[in-house]
């Protein structure tokens, strides 16, 4: 497995700063979306969030650290200098962002020592200049010798188009490529602790993501490129789901919305169960999020090598997933390791062939004969008040794949029951495959 910055590589630009001066807006700014969590808690982004910058038809990668409090010795604080520091040693260019209103402070100092030290040519980005009298101000930051000093607004955007102007002079950024529809965007997701970041990690090779056995160490959602036999994946490790009532700081409440976002945006997902917890109600409530994204749907019992094992337990810890995710009847259920890297690689050869179905188009020839043999039969009948008969089908979309019904009947009120739908997906997947996708299916009244 490789990422496919080894076949592409782009220039690294690092944005480097201690918490809270405004790092996460300036990324959002640039790379033109709510990547990274913004909050006024300090340190809320922990892990290196990774972005695509383009600009003037060029072409860069951005790095988000976490607000860096060198001599923290906190599990998570440490593990953001580690991050820092590793973002650093790839690094083509750093970004040091400092808050102008507040001028050089002790922890500035030392960052800019850090910085210093990479030999990569060093911007300061003195944020939060809305005011003449604050950009005269951050003029004082010129003192540190840095290749350019620039008076910004992330939130505004005044200053970044001349920054980003510089940056790319000093890079050597190719030009943009069409890549879009080419990659699996791939969302892993879970409840807290279960494991995600871990197997983002053994999937990459590296230590990208932080991982700690706090629950809900992962707050922001970190798109990580990877390719696989030829395939190019973007790992989203979405922050851990848990239920809104028990999301008390604001950070975890933001998180939950971007990992549901996610799912939006996600072709399949991996939902993430515990193997040593088993199959819980707020795995299910996860594994319906996903199903009503229309994403489809691999569910990994995580940490399968620390369960004591007999010849049924895989088999009982399949049904009780079953008998708790009626709705997801289609998703493969698969026992993996994230620690011990066991069938962490079958996720992906799974990832690939839902991605495969999930786009399959089938021809009006295809369907037709398909509705003959099924749909015109008694068996096919709708139970219903109001008798309703089905004209004939269409395959409206795909990513899922999406049926149309259209259908006839003397009441406006009459509606196709559940149980027919239900035969007609299990007949659509007998007869075309749709691996670990979910269908929907649609009705439209013919006069």
């Amino acid at each position: 497995m490789n990422s496919s910055k080894d076949r592409q590589p782009l220039p690294t630009v690092v944005i480097l700063g201690r918490p809270n001066v405004g790092k996460s807006t300036l990324f959002n700014k640039l790379t033109g979306r709510r990547r990274s969590i913004v909050g006024d808690e300090p340190g809320i982004t922990r892990d290196r969030i990774y972005g695509r910058v383009e600009w003037r038809a060029r072409e860069f990668e951005i790095v988000d650290t976490g607000g860096i409090i060198p001599d923290d010795k906190e599990v998570i604080p440490s593990n953001i200098l580690s991050q820092a520091n590793a973002a650093l040693k790839e690094a083509s260019l750093i970004v040091l962002v400092v808050d102008a209103r507040a001028g050089i402070t002790p922890l500035d100092e030392e960052l800019a020592n850090l910085a210093r030290t990479s030999g990569v040519p060093v911007f300061v980005a003195a944020n939060k200049v809305d005011t003449a009298k604050l950009e005269a101000d951050s003029l004082e930051f010129e003192s540190w010798g840095f290749d350019s000093v620039f008076p910004i607004s992330a939130e505004h955007g005044s200053g970044v188009a001349e920054m980003l102007d510089q940056v790319i002079e000093h890079l050597v950024a190719p030009d943009v490529l069409e890549t879009s529809g080419q990659e699996i965007r791939l969302a892993i997701v879970g409840r807290p602790n279960v494991g995600k970041s871990s197997l983002v990690n053994r999937l990459l090779g590296e230590e990208r993501v932080i991982v700690s056995p706090i629950p809900g160490t992962t707050r922001d959602s970190v798109d990580t490129e990877l390719e696989y036999q030829n395939k190019r994946f973007r790992l989203i490790d979405t922050a851990g789901i848990r239920r809104k009532g028990k999301t008390e700081l604001v950070a975890e409440k933001i998180s939950v919305m971007m990992a549901r976002r996610n799912l939006e945006e996600a072709d399949v997902a991996i939902l993430m169960i515990d193997a040593i917890e088993g199959p819980t109600a707020n795995d299910a409530a996860i594994g319906g999020y996903a199903h009503e994204a229309g994403a489809s749907l691999i569910i990994a019992v995580n940490k399968w090598d620390a369960v004591e094992k007999d010849t049924y337990t895989a088999q009982r810890y399949e049904e009780r997933i079953r008998e708790m995710m009626k709705f997801a009847d289609y998703a493969p259920v698969i026992f993996v390791s994230a620690k011990s890297g066991l069938r962490v690689t079958k996720l992906l050869e799974l990832a690939q062939q839902a991605h495969t179905e999930r786009r399959r188009r089938i021809s009006t020839s295809e369907l037709n004969r398909f509705f003959e043999r099924n749909l015109e039969q008694p068996r096919a009948t709708t139970p219903s008040k109001y008798p309703l008969r089905v004209l004939y089908m269409t395959q409206a979309g795909t990513s899922p794949p999406t049926f149309v019904l259209f259908t006839s009947s003397a009441s406006p009120r009459a509606k196709l029951h559940f149980s027919y739908e239900r035969y007609l997906v299990n007949r659509l997947r007998e007869e075309f495959g749709f691996f670990a996708t979910p269908i929907r299916i649609k009705q439209r009244k013919k006069s």
